[in-house]
């Protein structure tokens, strides 16, 4: 008994990724390509495939702003492929009504490419010349749809000679979306599909991709893409053998990236970035013979003939093999593995001189802008890392870190099993991975430390940054500048000593009891005063209590700290708004009414716990005349004011913008010198 096949089931079965949009459109090709070569062996005319691209003609409405470049392009609807092959003959055509055909099977074709053309397409028509077997013209066309599956529609007409014309009709917006839509594009992608042709002796018809306004031939891509075949290799992996066909494509070409292309049947199916995957190879190469190229491979074997999928776009083979040693299937990985490895070897000159720069581009990164790498960056380079020497910054910083954490993570590990021996019999070598562990570790706090240093100096940058004007000779606000230098409107509850940069103002300030950063009197707990106003920043610290080793809060009040910080350059400032008086009026206010520690503890009266006042604001004629008013005095280069009030019991200084970040800096030159960073 017979079975019947149903030609909307096959196709809705049959697989074709919104990736792979253009793929219909490239099996036609190279059925045209094939047809060409099927051609008696005296035709001496080349071979000749024109591609014609249809545009919706439909003029879309938009309603948006028009900007400047080229206006969009309007979708596609449909394609004609016209050859001037061997034509639609008796076995051509039988093959064609015939699902899964294995008509065509030495070249590597399955029968289901006229499948892909109805799941991409609603509509497909032939019109075909051909020659009987008297070698006499004879045509043919018919439709082909997956309602009406193949209609004949008579004899064709309007041929001299032989040759097919296939329109794809009706381009389904799924796909049409994901495909691209400029000539260049798809003759780039035509190109790279059906490269093999064009590199085989012999090479390939003329082939041209067109549309109204455009033409471009893929012999002209030939020229631009390659600059010269390299030797080819043959490699052998678990008995099957693999050819490699090595190209130097132009360094000029849209694409920089290394590629290692799965071919199955001339054509290619998987297309791999091969970016990192050999030590030194990243984007360009430069070697004496043809300068700078990228690198590019097309591996071909009898083994992946055999195992490409019906639609062309994977192998039936593994990934990887299991762990399992009596396993001896070959898998993409045995494969890979064995590419890459012939790929250093033909590579090895270039290679060499891109990992040498590699290296000088992550010396130089660290030197300049990461230090905190440097203590481990041996253990970093022992592990393999390879980079493109134009690698952005950001990219190197991630990858170091990453690189950073790993150690970080293998060090704890190691302690714990150090550690763990630690209270029985020491097992051999223990005093050597002892030894090297405790080195690990001293590299890692002397990074962490270079961090921490490294992130002060990106603080003093973006304060430098700040406190200048922009182009249009503005400044910023003063709460930019707050901000950075400890967040608005939070308290010791909601930010750690390591959230803020107090340090900017003076080291002292990261050691506090209470912090305040634009609250309200009324909502600070060690004032109890129900004033709305608003100090700037606020610190208490109790006395009597070595910093770093005091034990438990201790009491009386502690010393008081406002800091007040206006805008860069403001002019505008009144009399009643003086920063100094401003400071002052806080203090008193915090003397009289406080009641509680932040902790909840009663705080005995008292109406003398020493007060700084810190004003951060820059040096205009106004403020220095409130400077001297206040009966305050330069500081040696010129830069604040400073000065003590006998009456309120407090020490004022006045920093300028400029001093504020010349002072922050010379506290933490030596350690900018350390680490190489400027100061």
């Amino acid at each position: 008994m017979a079975l019947t096949t149903s030609l909307a089931g096959r196709v809705r079965n049959t697989s074709l990724p919104k990736s792979h949009a253009l793929l219909p459109l490239l099996e036609a090709i190279v059925n045209g390509i094939q047809a060409i070569d099927a051609r008696h062996e005296d035709s001496t005319v080349p071979g000749r495939i024109d591609v014609k691209v249809y545009r919706d003609a439909q003029t879309e409405f938009d309603f948006g702003p028009s900007g400047p470049g080229r206006a969009p392009m309007k979708p596609i609807v449909g394609f004609t492929v016209k050859d001037d092959g061997v034509g639609f003959t008796a076995q051509n055509m039988s093959s064609f009504e015939t699902l899964d055909s294995d008509y065509k099977a030495d070249l590597g074709c399955r029968g289901v490419g006229r499948l892909l053309w109805l799941k991409a397409f609603d509509r497909v028509t032939v019109r075909s010349a051909y020659e009987d077997e008297d070698r006499q013209l004879r045509g043919r066309q018919f439709k082909f749809s997956v309602e009406r599956e193949v209609e004949q529609d008579g004899e064709a007409d309007g041929f001299d000679r032989a040759g097919t014309v296939v329109s794809l009709d009706g381009f389904k917006k799924s796909y049409q979306q994901h495909a691209p839509k400029g000539v260049d594009a798809i003759a780039r992608e035509v190109f790279e599909h059906c490269i093999w042709y064009f590199l085989r002796p012999g090479g390939a018809p003329i082939v041209t991709i067109a549309d109204d306004d455009e033409s471009v031939s893929l012999a002209d891509l030939m020229d631009e893409f390659v600059d010269s075949e390299m030797v080819p290799s043959t490699i052998e992996v678990k008995g099957k053998k693999f050819d490699m066909m090595n190209l130097r494509l132009k360094a000029s070409a849209r694409s920089s990236v290394p590629r290692l292309h799965w071919c199955a049947a001339s054509r290619v199916v998987i297309e791999e970035n091969l970016n990192g995957k050999v030590p030194g190879l990243h984007g360009k190469l430069n070697d004496q013979e043809s300068g700078e190229f990228v690198y590019a491979c097309y591996l071909t074997s009898d083994y992946l003939d055999d195992r490409v999928r019906s639609d062309r776009t994977a192998f039936d083979i593994s990934d990887r093999n299991a762990d399992d040693p009596q396993v001896d299937e070959l898998s993409l990985d045995d494969i890979r593995e064995a590419v890459l490895e012939e790929v250093g070897r033909i590579l090895q000159e270039p290679l060499k001189s891109a990992r040498e720069q590699g290296k000088q581009r992550i010396h130089d990164f660290v030197s300049k802008r990461a230090p905190r790498y440097r203590p481990l960056l041996a253990k970093i380079e022992e592990r393999g890392i390879t980079v493109d020497p134009s690698i952005k910054d950001q990219d190197l910083e991630f990858l170091l870190h990453r690189h950073l954490q790993k150690i970080e993570s293998e060090a704890f590990v190691q302690g714990q099993e150090i550690f763990a021996e630690a209270d029985s019999e020491p097992a051999e070598g223990y005093a050597e991975r002892l030894v090297a562990y405790l080195s690990t570790v001293s590299e890692i706090n002397q990074s962490d430390l270079a961090a921490y240093v490294s992130r002060r100096r990106t603080v003093l940058d973006l304060l430098g940054r700040l406190i200048r004007a922009d182009k249009d000779g503005n400044y910023s606000r003063e709460d930019a500048i707050h901000t950075l230098i400890v967040p608005m409107r939070t308290d010791s509850n909601e930010i750690s000593s390591e959230g803020s940069n107090l340090w900017i103002i003076d080291e002292r300030l990261a050691f506090h009891d209470y912090l305040a950063s634009d609250k309200t009197l009324k909502n600070m707990p060690i004032t109890g005063s129900g004033s709305t106003t608003e100090p700037d920043i606020l610190a208490t610290r109790l006395i009597d209590s070595p910093v770093l080793t005091s034990e438990g809060q201790k009491l009386p009040l502690p010393s008081i700290v406002v800091v007040e910080i206006k805008r860069p350059m403001r002019k505008d400032a009144t009399e009643d708004k003086n920063p100094i008086k401003q400071c002052l009026d806080y203090v008193k206010r915090i003397r009289a009414g406080g009641v509680l520690t932040a902790t909840g503890r009663p705080i005995p009266p008292t109406h003398e716990p020493p007060a700084f006042c810190y004003i951060i604001a820059d040096l205009t004629a106004k403020m220095i005349e409130r400077c001297e008013t206040s009966n305050l005095r330069p500081t040696h280069d010129g830069l604040g004011y400073f000065g003590f009030n006998d009456a309120a019991k407090a020490y004022i200084e006045v920093m300028s913008f400029d001093g504020l970040v010349n002072s922050a800096t010379e506290r933490n030159r030596a350690f900018f010198d350390k680490l190489g960073l400027p100061s």
